[in-house]
């Protein structure tokens, strides 16, 4: 019986997150999990990670601290207003500078350090078409820049980064997610946290998850503060 491969799962907290590394646990990966804890605005989706580790049965869950309020820029991590007034046009404000490229890199350096190949991360382009770095030219990207960045990468082992969300909606992950069994009431959207720790509602992220859960016919266990 061959031993199942370890995999890199980036888990923020969010449902896609949890989607995403939950297919890794159904591929039959055991999963490390890495949080990022870079000063967030909504840092309670740090909480959500852990609880979403702990369900998935991660047999590591790291937060690995990087202040990016040191660079601001911004919504998340800078003294810059969330919208609430539903998407608009070109990159939104809550996109953080490189943000994705950031994180693959961490994750990146874990899986060489664990003995991995694999990267599992939940972006998806459809809902996020405004952020550059959740489309499927900067995955393949990435990967080759891995490919030279490492020694497990130029002594021929490259790594893969998993996107499987990639092409799906919001609704689509819900019904993956109700698929999978997974308990969606354990993790965080929320860009702007309303006071108690409740989804906003009104951001974009809060939007999104309004409407997955509602397109996709799931009930939705989400305590927001108010609706669009």
């Amino acid at each position: 019986m061959h031993e199942q491969p370890l995999a890199v799962a980036l888990v923020s907290g969010g449902l896609d997150s949890m989607v995403s590394a939950a297919l890794a646990r159904e591929a039959g990966y055991r999963l490390l999990a890495l949080s990022v804890d870079y000063n967030q605005r909504h840092r309670v989706e740090l909480a959500a990670a852990g609880r979403v580790a702990a369900a998935l049965g991660a047999e590591r869950h790291v937060v690995m601290p990087l202040d990016l309020r040191a660079f601001g820029g911004s919504a998340l991590t800078d003294d810059i207003a969330v919208p609430k007034d539903g998407p608009g046009e070109g990159i939104p404000v809550t996109y953080v500078p490189a943000r994705n490229t950031i994180f693959l890199s961490l994750a990146l350096g874990w899986a060489e350090a664990a003995g991995a190949r694999d990267i599992w991360i939940g972006v998806h382009s459809l809902d996020y078409a405004g952020y550059p770095d959740c489309r499927p030219e900067f995955v393949r990207a990435f990967e080759r820049l891995a490919e030279v960045a490492t020694k497990a990468g130029v002594e021929g082992r490259p790594f893969q980064v998993h996107a499987p969300l990639m092409t799906n909606t919001k609704a689509d992950n819900v019904r993956e997610a109700a698929r999978l069994g997974l308990d969606l009431s354990i993790t965080w959207s929320c860009y702007d946290p309303a006071p108690g720790d409740r989804h906003c509602g009104l951001c974009d992220t809060c939007r999104l998850r309004i409407d997955g859960f509602a397109e996709a016919g799931v009930p939705d266990p989400t305590d927001y503060a108010a609706r669009p």
